[in-house]
């Protein structure tokens, strides 16, 4: 019988800024990064395509692999437990490695169009080592939920905090890039990722009491440590813990579901600001109202939702119906060339992008727990690094062709 948890609200408030960090830098990452290789550095859409296509390739490579390496070693973990350091020095590395994205030298790029190959390997080199670097301390921040919320009423009640925190960083992401860079202005760009970098320095501060690690969890860690020596060596092999994990049809389900949800949701985020440029014709912060409408779509949709999942009972079933909601109220944006049309649509989109958000962490948790009972074992990180597969970024040009 799991224990009541005495976990203070503050506490999962500072874990919900893990949600805020992640939605902060995926969503700056996949609105701005692709537009500035494109549209402002002048790389071909073929190269830009490619170096894509590459990167997913690695984001589905490094998070299962990094999974595991941290699963079972970690820096200083007598002291800090096992996924603690990984957390901070990939939040740190990620902050450095964003900014290094913008800071193509200016050589190259007055000579891509004739030379664009040195641009094509700076961006794919740079945005695999910001991706490497952030699936280290995200694969690790998720991983951090299911062993410290340890209830079904404390995963709940956390989760909804910490989306209610995690949405603002849907906003930060949106919002706060397009303040310090201008369409036209390549060094702008620049400006603004010293400015998403400061704000993930000042929120690796906030996120401190959320990821530490009880002294119980530590133990339970030096347990598994002993567990893994005890077994044969092939028991516990990266590919034998692959095969294990996917061998569970629940979990493959999720990540087919995490896959369809992040690459429309990426596509839909990162079109917002060709909507803004060729569409609407404004200026970068222009977009601003946009996102406003998906915020506040999102964060009416909180109480609402966690309603409706005390009468279902089913975290599963909750997610199947907010994807459906995100799937009808996309489909109109098509149609749309103005900016209130963009705005009341991203609004209701935003109704079951917040549910969404909302019960991923429960239903990720509530598989976990069902394998760790079915195996008898506890691959936090493997599991998730095999969820990580589907969570790579898309970018998109348009919604609409008007």
């Amino acid at each position: 019988m799991v224990k009541k948890s005495k976990i203070s609200s503050g506490v999962m408030a500072s874990y919900g800024v893990g949600k805020f960090l992640a939605e902060f830098l995926t969503g700056a990452f996949g609105a701005v990064v692709f537009k500035f290789y494109e549209t402002e550095i002048g790389l071909s859409a073929g190269y830009a395509a490619l170096a894509t296509i590459l990167y997913s390739l690695w984001n589905a490579i490094n998070d299962p692999v990094i999974g595991y390496v941290t699963n079972r070693k970690a820096p200083f973990s007598r002291i800090f437990g096992r996924r603690f350091p990984w957390i901070i020095i990939g939040l740190f590395s990620s902050a450095l490695f964003f900014v290094l994205i913008f800071s193509v030298p200016q050589s190259w790029r007055l000579e891509v169009s004739s030379n664009p190959l040195p641009v094509f390997f700076w961006m794919v080199v740079t945005i695999c080592l910001f991706d490497g670097c952030y699936s280290l301390w995200e694969v690790n921040y998720q991983s951090v939920y299911p062993d410290k919320f340890r209830s079904q009423e404390v995963r709940t009640k956390a989760a909804a905090i910490s989306t209610a925190v995690g949405v603002l960083g849907v906003a930060a992401g949106f919002v706060i890039p397009p303040l310090f860079f201008s369409y036209g202005d390549v060094g702008s760009y620049l400006t603004s990722g010293w400015a998403v970098a400061a704000f993930t320095v000042g929120g690796i501060l906030l996120i401190i009491p959320g990821i530490h690690e009880t002294k119980e969890m530590i133990q339970r860690f030096s347990k598994h440590q002993e567990q893994l020596k005890a077994e044969p060596r092939k028991e516990h092999a990266f590919i034998p813990s692959m095969v294990r994990a996917l061998k569970h049809r629940d979990l493959l389900a999720f990540i087919l579901l995490l896959f369809l949800y992040q690459s429309g949701a990426m596509c839909m985020t990162s079109s917002v600001h060709y909507v803004g440029n060729y569409i609407l014709n404004v200026p970068s912060s222009g977009t601003t109202l946009i996102f406003a409408g998906m915020l506040i779509g999102t964060l009416v949709s909180i109480p609402g939702w966690a309603l409706l999942a005390k009468r279902i009972g089913n975290n599963q079933r909750m997610l199947l119906i907010t994807a459906l909601v995100m799937a009808f109220f996309s489909f109109p944006m098509t149609f749309v060339s103005s900016i209130m049309g963009f705005t009341i649509w991203m609004a209701l989109w935003g109704l079951g992008f917040g549910g969404f958000w909302t019960f991923m962490g429960p239903a990720m948790a509530d598989i976990v727990d069902s394998i760790v009972v079915t195996d008898k074992r506890r691959d936090d990180g493997v599991l998730m690094g095999a969820l990580s597969l589907c969570a790579f970024p898309m970018p998109a040009r348009q919604w609409s062709s008007g």
